[in-house]
């Protein structure tokens, strides 16, 4: 059996990444991923990924939603950064409204990852009813407290929740 926590922290861990997200709302529900992250371990967010040396955080943004989602985006506003911090992880999330343009809404893979490895175990869209329910610690902490969708696109600035010290 693989040991997937070790498998991402040799992809993933030990290193500063920068990340693009895309935040998409459809009928007041917005589009996340659930990853698995290791053994009975689980992260909710959107759909998003690191970045590639060369291409711009748009560039970057539309090719992620299209791997992990089906999705073609259009990528509008700027929303926020974000620090994430939870050792081995650690990246600097910049965040984005984007609106959907084509494609067809499927679960898709990570192309670092082998077939038979892949993080991602579901899609969909969730209202804040679905996100309320979901533990804590199996959601990114954005979403921790949140009341309404409507909140996401009033969030400005910097956040890193003091470098999610969920152990």
């Amino acid at each position: 059996m693989i040991n997937l926590e070790k498998e991402i922290e040799e992809k993933f861990g030990g290193r500063l990444r920068t990340r693009v997200n895309g935040v998409l709302i459809r009928d007041n529900k917005i589009l996340m991923i659930k990853h698995m992250m290791g053994k009975e371990k689980f992260l909710w967010n959107v759909p998003g990924g690191g970045m590639k040396y060369g291409s711009s955080a748009t560039e970057n943004l539309k090719r992620e939603f299209l791997e992990e989602t089906g999705l073609e985006v259009e990528v509008s506003n700027f929303l926020f950064t974000y620090e994430y911090l939870k050792k081995p992880l650690h990246a600097v999330e910049l965040y984005f409204e984007v609106k959907e343009i084509g494609g067809h809404l499927q679960m898709g893979t990570d192309p670092e990852l082998a077939l038979d490895r892949q993080l991602i175990t579901e899609i969909g869209f969730l209202n804040i009813e679905n996100l309320a329910v979901i533990k804590k610690e199996e959601k990114h902490q954005l979403f921790w407290g949140i009341k309404s969708l409507k909140e996401i696109g009033m969030w400005k600035g910097y956040f890193n929740f003091e470098n999610n010290s969920l152990t």
